[in-house]
């Protein structure tokens, strides 16, 4: 396969789509949605480059991005690739001491940022790094001294440009092995890593994902996951060659608003968006008239019929394409209206997703392509195909990619897409290559006859419990997860007897449930003291655990009054579970569940 850089895709998609597409990008501000075009885009994004270059900023310098998803983001995203600088995405939510430790370990020389609590963080610890010259903030709001605002840096692009005539034929002369980006992992372990991406690590896996997704000029695309994740900086990527208008949501909160308003045919996002969205139509059923409960599981059933047939290539008989029919105008239908009317697929990833979730998506006509990757592979190792999905896999190998499973059952890759390494780590790079060159994913998965990869679970989040036997959490956690009165879960155990799961309930249900039998409580915390209450929980568990083995079922369902959130460290960027992080929040509750259930183990042997 040829090699190419993220500048040649830039260059290219806005010249192919300045005279046939509306626009590249829509971001909605000041309550309405206003279009970029492909020019405009174009035109920021060169006079930011130069506006760099003019600050003294040089080929191969770090340059940070500290903001949250907005078309800001992706236009200095570009305007540092241009400039031939090193982007260094960072998290808005991290503290300034995280900040602070990505700053410098990657010798940052300028940083972009987004408001004026962004900057205030970098200005907190500009004097402990020598080597940061510059601050460019996107709000004027941000405007302090010692801070170039995104228009004046613009404008001096701008001013420049006639000193730069070959400006265009030098980003395009980037080498394809040229480090295009370094992303800090979540550091869940330790300090978090520079994950090194070349132009062509991440322009290689862009192709191999166009020649299975099935994208067409003139789609719309509901972006809201962080771009400071590889995840959805390459999806933006892809979309943005294949002529696809990004919309960038306000905020994860404000989705369900955004879908109606904006009606897209693709939105991208992680197993949590689904499992709410699901959860809600749940709940509307539940709650509705009899007839209307009635109606919606008989629908249910009905979908998962048709779907099984779809999902096998097998016709749909007459009498199920007519219920199905009948099922999709009481029911699915209103979903599809609910997620803005014109969707043909999501896509998931991240997290795995459960497959009643899915299911119940597909029987809507709502098929969601589960895909697999991590950060050090750009990101993409296998996607389900649009027109032969199996659900419970994350599909086959993207063109260009190898994928084998060694004999402790560790997914191991190799292709254009595996990583440079991770920045000043030769060690901990060394440490994740085998000795044949394959890359080490840490996650624990299994090819079928077909070729499709399901993932078992990470390799560092197994339990193995005292007794030596091994648990996946995330399976276990994503079915307890479907009752409606758990909002999250998470299961412990790792050096334990037996394992525990930690829950948080769904208390918009639970207080209901408790209403109707007389219980009374003025705070969370005293409805979840409730004997009653308590037992509830843990019969609701315990009952979406039926099928598990008797060493795999929680021996302890302990109650956790507030979810876990992306500010309290207990989750990363992306939604998922910091498994270490909860555990270390919780160890006194945790010490407590296990040391009661070693007394009551002890009380019933007496």
């Amino acid at each position: 396969m040829k090699k190419g850089t993220l500048t040649q895709l830039f260059f290219e998609t806005m010249t192919r789509y300045a005279d046939t597409l509306p626009c590249a990008y829509r971001a909605k501000v000041g309550g309405a949605w206003q279009a970029i075009t492909h020019r405009d885009a174009e035109r920021r994004s060169r006079q930011q480059a130069i506006g760099l270059r003019e600050l003294g900023i040089q080929p191969g310098d770090r340059v940070a991005i500290l903001s949250e998803t907005r078309v800001e983001w992706a236009l200095a995203d570009f305007a540092c690739l241009c400039a031939q600088a090193v982007d260094v995405p960072i998290y808005p939510t991290l503290t300034t001491k995280q900040i602070e430790y990505i700053l410098s370990d990657s010798g940052a020389v300028g940083v972009f940022c987004s408001t004026a609590e962004q900057v205030a963080k970098v200005v907190e610890v500009k004097t402990h790094l020598p080597a940061l010259k510059h601050l460019v903030a996107f709000e004027s709001a941000a405007a302090r001294p010692g801070v170039t605002l995104l228009g004046d840096l613009e404008a001096k692009g701008k001013a420049a440009e006639h000193r730069y005539p070959h400006f265009k034929e030098e980003a395009l002369a980037v080498s394809p092995d040229a480090l295009a980006t370094l992303i800090y992992t979540s550091g869940t372990t330790g300090d978090p890593k520079g994950v090194m991406l070349s132009h062509d690590n991440i322009w290689s896996n862009v192709q191999a994902v166009l020649q299975v997704l099935d994208l067409g000029d003139a789609e719309q695309c509901l972006a809201m996951l962080p771009l400071s994740h590889i995840f959805e900086r390459m999806v933006d990527y892809t979309l943005m060659q294949a002529g696809v208008i990004i919309n960038y949501a306000e905020s994860f909160d404000k989705v369900a608003a955004n879908l109606s308003e904006v009606h897209p045919t693709i939105v991208v996002s992680v197993p949590r968006l689904y499992e709410k969205v699901y959860a809600r139509v749940l709940e509307n059923a539940l709650s509705g008239s009899a007839i209307k409960r009635k109606i919606f599981f008989w629908a249910k059933r009905v979908g998962e019929q048709w779907a099984n047939h779809r999902l096998a290539g097998v016709s749909i008989p007459p009498w199920l394409a007519f219920r199905r029919a009948i099922a999709d105008r009481l029911v699915f239908a209103k979903l599809r209206a609910r997620t803005g009317g014109r969707i043909r697929f999501f896509v998931s990833g991240s997290a795995p997703l459960s497959v009643e979730i899915a299911k119940f998506f597909f029987s809507a006509d709502l098929p969601i392509i589960e895909g697999y990757g991590l950060t050090e592979t750009s990101p993409v190792l296998t996607l389900n195909p649009i027109d032969r999905p199996k659900l419970g896999t994350v599909g086959p190998v993207v063109p260009g990619v190898q994928l084998k499973i060694a004999s402790d059952g560790e997914i191991l890759a190799k292709g254009p897409n595996i990583m440079k390494g991770y920045y000043n780590k030769p060690d901990e790079t060394k440490a994740v290559f085998d000795a044949d060159g394959w890359f080490c994913t840490g996650d624990i998965g299994e090819l079928d006859g077909d070729g499709y990869l399901k993932i078992t679970d990470r390799k560092k989040d197994l339990l193995k419990t005292a007794g030596g036997k091994y648990i996946a959490p995330q399976p276990i956690e994503n079915q307890v997860k479907l009752n409606k009165f758990v909002a999250n879960a998470v299961v412990l155990g790792d050096k334990r007897k037996f394992p525990i799961i930690l829950v948080v309930p769904n208390y918009e249900q639970l207080e209901k449930w408790a209403a109707t039998r007389g219980l009374t409580a003025g705070s969370h915390p005293q409805l979840l003291a409730l004997a009653d209450v308590k037992a509830k929980l843990e019969r609701e568990v315990m009952g979406q655990l039926r099928e598990l083995a008797k060493y795999e079922m929680p021996k302890k369902v302990v109650l956790i009054e507030n979810d876990f959130t992306i500010e309290s460290g207990e989750l990363t960027p992306t939604l998922k579970v910091k498994r270490r992080a909860v555990e270390a929040h919780y160890k006194a509750v945790i010490d407590q569940a296990y040391a009661e259930a070693d007394k009551m183990a002890a009380a019933i042997e007496g």
